[in-house]
């Protein structure tokens, strides 16, 4: 039998479920195809397929008869996604050039043959080039679309068809998204008309300490739904994918969080379910949820002990702090930090960081057998279920194995990657392939002999019904989160949910407002004309409930910031309060950026709107000497900035740090406890962007030329004005802040 008979089976299969879903009204349009791949870890969320007539072993060498095609130029370690004959990927754009960026790129799943790519920049990150593309594509076969979250922060929403960007925001310019040299990322995912992720964020008012916080949005229009979080102060960031299930009838977000805890929350309202101590660090892990009980590993160190590494089974038909309550086993030791385990019958297999595969009793912990080893010495990548074999790959190596009731698992067949190789992504099946990305292609294996069919899926868990609690339990104010103008008019509805998180209906509120602006009976919101950098809290309160939204309004340029008259700096600043002291310095009020506080020493704030450009920030900058060190200053404009850099004398104009895909460097000599004005000017000129800075002492004339200039001719054309620090080894001092258009 043919590929293209095999196809139609398959597509009459699909139309099958999809003709059942209908006839029962459902309008879970993402079961359609259910030989799609819509998340990383599948349809069912756990790395299992349904499918067989698949390949037996790996075999990556041109011509080789199962390698239906390759794509040199889209490796990476992003996990695959496929929907609707077409699969989407996140990779490095341009890579070692100074156009160097990031893309989401979609191909014919069937020929490789690129369809288009959405190419954007990578701006103010720590995040270095070789892990760009960290997180994966999620599709949504409601409406067609992917999301796709960037490793700086830029998440987008786009049209699966075109790639035509529906909308995008900037997660570290708006809210705070944090990341770093380490450069975990995490994975969106979709719960019907919301779509969500999360990161460690260090925002404003309330959220101005870090916590790892998940933002619930309109898959539609952007708008924020919910913006909720953990416990403050993680240890850690986390690229624990989230997992989407229903428990004991609730539907659930499960996840390992950066403050160490398996956490499960409503994912259409953010509010938390449960949450289990387990590590002393943050979590990696994508938990695995198998009816009620969810498993979940580390290889950080445990709490209450030294034993590095940790495999838990919880009870997740749990409430609240369910570290005692909901332990069914825990067993430490066990380094699985980060690849996601399976359960395979009575079997759990976890796959160690060493490459080492552990195969425990599922019900009680206990270890079956003797360790297995897939070969290689380390892995990253989450296995395969499908066909009745596993697909496991090593960073260097891959083994295929088939489940033994006996011996946990037998060898099918074991090999090495080809030189210079390395898997961090997982392998993924769709239609009678498997496409795998490596360090240096994307593959697609087919076994064309083979007659590829589906097995019918497991029921999946039922959610209660909605009609067996009509009571309200939360209130929920939508947009929970506005950045606006002053005298913008925006309208809030409010939304009533059960205690199990599950939408009521939408209602009328007495509202009242925390801070300037105008509401009215029916939510009708009109900011302050005169309000200047100001914050506003809405409430709005439905019997004995209330639920809130927080606002921000910012106006147009031109801006001031002198710091007098303050006890902190301004509410709207994002990124800022945490780390920053006000403090007297004679009659002067000024910012000082401090040296304690721990892990925020080296960071970024951003004052306001994101499609701001063609402007200029000053500000007078004096650095501090402690222990013969001093500290970097900087100013930050459209997505660049103007540093001064302490230890090496040096003054430098950068958009993405380690990179530095585009930078202009000079020799500069400044001295410690001593006062200067910095200028960066920003400027969009002839299809690039123009970048001119200047610094002199605070008190002389400025001088008529410009220091240092540099030119992007990949430029990123708007962002918010802002201030980078670097106070690790002594403070940095701020005052006379301005931004005015050019």
């Amino acid at each position: 039998m043919n590929n293209t008979t095999h196809f139609r089976r398959s597509v009459i299969f699909a139309f099958t479920v999809a003709a059942s879903l209908l006839a029962a009204g459902s309008s879970a349009l993402a079961e359609v195809d259910p030989l799609d791949w819509p998340y990383w870890r599948g349809p069912e969320s756990n790395g299992v397929s349904r499918e067989t007539g698949l390949v037996d072993t790996i075999n990556l060498k041109e011509g080789s008869d199962s390698l239906a095609w390759k794509r040199d130029d889209l490796g990476g370690r992003s996990t695959p996604v496929v929907m609707n004959g077409k699969l989407y990927t996140i990779v490095r754009a341009q890579p070692e050039t100074a156009r160097e960026g990031e893309r989401v790129v979609c191909v014919n799943a069937a020929t490789g043959e690129t369809i288009w790519e959405n190419r954007f920049n990578v701006w103010l990150s720590d995040v270095p080039d070789t892990r760009v593309g960290w997180s994966s594509v999620v599709a949504d076969p409601d409406t067609g679309n992917v999301y796709a979250l960037g490793v700086c922060g830029y998440f987008q929403c786009l049209n699966g068809e075109t790639g035509k960007q529906i909308w995008a925001v900037p997660m570290h310019e708006r809210f705070g998204l944090l990341s770093t040299y380490g450069g975990r990322t995490n994975f969106p995912i979709i719960c019907e008309d919301v779509v969500i992720i999360s990161a460690i964020v260090i925002g404003w008012g309330d959220m101005a300490k870090p916590a790892h916080r998940f933002v619930g949005f309109d898959k539609l229009t952007g708008e924020v739904v919910w913006f909720d979080g953990t416990r403050l102060l993680p240890y850690d960031t986390t690229y624990s994918a989230p997992t989407l299930t229903v428990l004991n009838g609730q539907k659930a977000l499960v996840f390992g969080s950066g403050d160490g805890q398996v956490w499960a929350i409503q994912p259409r309202t953010g509010q938390p379910i449960w949450h289990y101590d387990f590590s002393r660090r943050g979590l990696n892990v994508a938990p695995l949820v198998v009816g009620d009980t969810v498993y979940a590993s580390h290889s950080e160190e445990n709490i209450g002990t030294t034993a590095m590494g940790s495999i838990a089974a919880i009870n997740g038909a749990s409430q609240g702090d369910v570290t005692k309550s909901g332990r069914l086993w825990q067993v430490n030791e066990f380094m699985v930090g980060k690849s996601a385990p399976l359960v395979i019958g009575d079997h759990l297999l976890c796959f160690s960081d060493r490459a080492k595969l552990h195969i425990l009793d599922r019900a009680t912990g206990q270890d079956i057998g003797r360790p297995f080893s897939i070969g290689g010495t380390a892995l990253r990548a989450s296995p395969l279920f499908a066909d009745g074999k596993i697909y496991t790959f090593a960073t260097s190596a891959w083994a295929v194995l088939r489940p033994d009731a006996k011996k946990g698992v037998k060898l099918l067949k074991r090999g090495r990657l080809p030189t210079g190789e390395e898997v961090y992504a997982s392998p993924i099946c769709s239609h009678g392939r498997i496409h795998l990305q490596t360090t240096s292609a994307l593959y697609c294996l087919v076994d064309a002999d083979k007659e590829h069919g589906v097995e019918p899926r497991p029921a999946a868990p039922v959610e209660a019904s909605v009609g067996d609690d009509s009571a309200a339990a939360h209130v929920q104010v939508v947009p929970a989160e506005l950045l606006t103008k002053p005298g913008a008019k925006h309208d809030f509805r409010v939304r009533l949910f059960n205690a199990h998180g599950q939408f009521l209906k939408e209602t009328k509120a007495t509202f009242a407002l925390d801070g300037p602006g105008a509401i009215a009976d029916n939510g009708a919101f009109q900011a302050d004309a005169a309000a200047n950098h100001t914050a506003t809290i809405v409430t709005a309160k439905v019997g004995d409930l209330t639920g809130r939204a927080r606002i921000r309004v910012v106006p147009d340029l031109p801006w001031k910031f002198d710091f007098e008259g303050l006890s902190d700096l301004p509410v709207t600043w994002v990124g800022a309060r945490y780390r920053h002291v006000i403090r007297k310095d004679g009659d002067n009020t000024i910012a000082v950026k401090v040296t304690t506080i721990p892990k925020g020493t080296r960071s970024r704030c951003w004052f306001g709107h994101s499609n701001l450009h063609d402007y200029t920030i000053q500000a007078d900058v004096r650095g501090s000497l402690a222990n013969d060190k001093m500290p970097d200053i900087g100013l930050i404009a459209q997505g660049y900035a103007l540093d001064m850099q302490g230890a090496s004398q040096r003054l430098q104009i950068r958009s993405w740090v380690p990179q530095l895909r585009m930078a202009t460097t000079i020799d500069f000599p400044w001295d410690a406890n001593k006062w200067y004005v910095m200028k960066l000017q920003a400027s969009n000129e002839d299809g690039k962007a123009v970048l001119r800075g200047k610094v002199w002492p605070r008190g002389t004339d400025e001088p008529a030329d410009w220091t240092i200039t540099a030119t992007d001719d990949a430029p990123n054309v708007a962002g918010s004005p802002g201030l980078f620090g670097n106070a690790k080894d002594a403070e940095v001092h701020l005052d006379n802040i301005m931004v005015s258009a050019n």
